[in-house]
């Protein structure tokens, strides 16, 4: 395994790796759990070489109290990387090695993508990872990139992404991880304590009573119903449910056949903001 710092580094890396066919890139901010690794073993099977990024870009937190409470783990990243595989490339930088001093981001136009759910409620949290995501591709030049579907609204950004500059990469997302009570495998767990860690498998049980719901009855009767469900829950704070069209996130009206439904969710726990989705 290879552990890469600087930018000129990697170039020098990939320089050499030319006759290599395929590169998979698995973009992350650490804290890895098994879902990550779900999307770095993929990427092995499918790909020649595989590296994966571990960064916490500051321009997609719109809070910065949660930039300082997210979880920089490194050494334990790479051995559970390495007990993967050794044949992986570890690329680390710095913020400011990333952005080359100046840490700001990129205006973006999603199409009305980055302005619902997430983008309501954390501004300017899209073009951040717009930003990282360009630098990233850019860079890197992957034939393959891989994305969690935990964060399907980010999924289909950088689809568009891809999609709106051109870039030569193919956007693979990949299924949720679930632990054993359903609670969307996330970085943000390891900030529950254990009670609630188990009380949060609430969430994924209403995300499947909703899906069940969606069968015979509108999305307005089932919005309603699941913020009953919340109403009732001391521990949680329910920010927004939302059912939408998958691809371009519009809120239902009308129910329409060959169109693919999805439901989202975002709940604090405690103080601890989780989101999750489920196909409708």
């Amino acid at each position: 395994m290879q552990l890469i710092n600087t930018k000129k580094e990697l170039r020098s890396l990939l320089i050499s790796l030319d006759k290599i066919k395929t590169l998979g890139l698995v973009p992350t901010m650490g804290a890895l759990h098994l879902g990550h690794l779900s999307l770095v073993k993929r990427s092995l099977r499918e790909n020649d070489i595989t590296l994966v990024s571990i960064f916490v870009n500051p321009t997609q937190f719109n809070n910065q109290e949660d930039l300082a409470k997210y979880p920089k783990t490194l050494d334990r990243d790479i051995l559970l990387l390495g007990s993967v595989s050794e044949n992986i490339i570890v690329f680390a930088p710095t913020s400011e090695e990333i952005y080359s001093g100046d840490i700001t981001s990129k205006s973006y136009d999603f199409e009305g993508l980055e302005n619902v759910m997430e983008g309501e409620f954390r501004e300017g949290h899209f073009n951040g990872v717009g930003t990282i995501i360009e630098k990233l591709l850019t860079l890197i030049g992957p034939t393959r990139a891989y994305f969690g579907e935990k964060d399907f609204q980010q999924l289909q950004i950088v689809r568009k992404l891809v999609r709106n500059l051109a870039v030569p990469v193919e956007i693979i997302g990949c299924p949720i991880v679930r632990e054993p009570s359903g609670l969307a495998m996330s970085s943000r767990n390891e900030r529950l304590p254990e009670a609630l860690r188990q009380k949060a498998a609430f969430i994924y049980s209403t995300l499947k009573g909703a899906k069940q719901q969606f069968g015979t009855k509108s999305a307005d009767f089932v919005t309603d119903w699941v913020r009953k469900q919340f109403g009732s829950q001391q521990d949680f704070k329910l920010e927004y449910f939302k059912i939408t069209d998958e691809d371009k996130l519009l809120p239902v009206i009308q129910k329409e056949k060959d169109t693919k439904y999805r439901a989202f969710i975002a709940v604090y726990v405690g103080d601890v903001r989780l989101i999750d989705n489920i196909a409708l």
